[in-house]
């Protein structure tokens, strides 16, 4: 995947080579520790499997020297106990799994500022939706590992990916490629919006949708899905006498860049029609993109949502 800086006016950047994939630098904020299992809790830690040091879920297993292991490990050691080597067998731990029905514990996300305690059982389903884990990095020119709060995030795009960082809810870029007739997967460098106090995400980029090659544009937010509804954007390209408008709800970093890319879910341009915006001998692609953020605000005499413009 290539990528490329997206320019504001009258400065044209074609796409430069691949972007260095970042190492998983993280810090306090972009860590869960594992200081979130209360150590205070022996029971809990006998919970904890010896080999992948995850909480153990029914059905957990043990050998005949009672050494206990979780259910998706017992299949990686080949049946055998991991700490004496004993074959382990079909033997099941029925005394661990009832003592855990009795446990409440913290979300191991508690210092991340979860102040939720679960079941035991239930733990498990809250931590996969808590709204204090962590994000992966939204950056889609390259396979980054990188997680963290919001705050982190936005470091971390600007001083490892450089990308763009734009104040101000209004935008005006325009998107440069040469040889447009090739088929060719390519993103160009993510913009970063900040303003209502909140980080948007703009992506663009080239794929084949079917056999049929295409430029799409999209805007995430960079927070959680029920926040991300208090938006809306609209996106403009056009030249020619002509353009096309898309409007909709930016989708949460929650779902990433490749699962929005595949819904579509944003402005589709056939590449015939992006040569045809961009004017000239149709040997090089000149794209410009217009767009606008803004709140939807709750109307209190009426219920109707209103904008609210930056």
């Amino acid at each position: 995947m290539a990528s490329s800086d997206v320019i504001d006016d009258d400065d044209d950047h074609q796409l430069p080579p691949l972007s260095k994939t970042h190492s998983n630098n993280r810090n306090s904020n972009s860590t869960v520790s594992s200081a979130a299992h209360p150590s205070t809790t022996s029971v809990h830690e006998l919970l904890e499997c010896p080999v992948c040091t995850n909480s153990m879920y029914p059905p957990i297993h043990q050998c005949h020297n009672g050494h206990t292991l979780c259910s998706t490990c017992k299949t990686r050691v080949h049946n055998r106990c991991p700490t004496c080597r004993q074959e382990l067998g079909d033997i099941r731990c029925l005394a661990l799994e009832k003592v855990a029905e009795s446990l409440e514990l913290p979300c191991k996300f508690m210092s991340l500022g979860c102040p939720e305690i679960f079941p035991y059982y239930s733990k498990l389903k809250h931590e996969a939706l808590c709204n204090f884990r962590p994000y992966n990095c939204p950056y889609a020119g390259s396979e980054c590992a990188v997680v963290g709060d919001i705050p982190f995030l936005v470091a971390h795009l600007r001083d490892d990916h450089k990308v763009d960082m734009h104040t101000g809810c209004t935008f005006n870029h325009r998107y440069v490629k040469s040889n447009p007739q090739e088929v060719e997967n390519a993103t160009w460098m993510l913009t970063v919006f900040h303003c209502f106090g909140q980080y948007f995400c703009l992506h663009f980029e080239a794929f084949q949708l079917g056999m049929a090659p295409v430029y799409m544009a999209f805007l995430r937010f960079m927070g959680d899905e029920i926040e991300a509804r208090s938006y809306s954007y609209s996106l403009e390209v056009g030249g020619n006498g002509r353009k096309l408008i898309w409007e909709g709800t930016p989708r949460s970093i929650r779902d990433s860049h490749r699962k929005v890319r595949d819904s579509h879910d944003g402005l589709i341009i056939q590449r015939n029609m992006a040569l045809f915006f961009s004017g000239g001998d149709r040997k090089e692609l000149k794209l410009r993109v217009t767009g606008r953020i803004w709140k939807e605000e709750q109307n209190p005499e009426g219920g109707a949502c209103i904008p609210n413009l930056c």
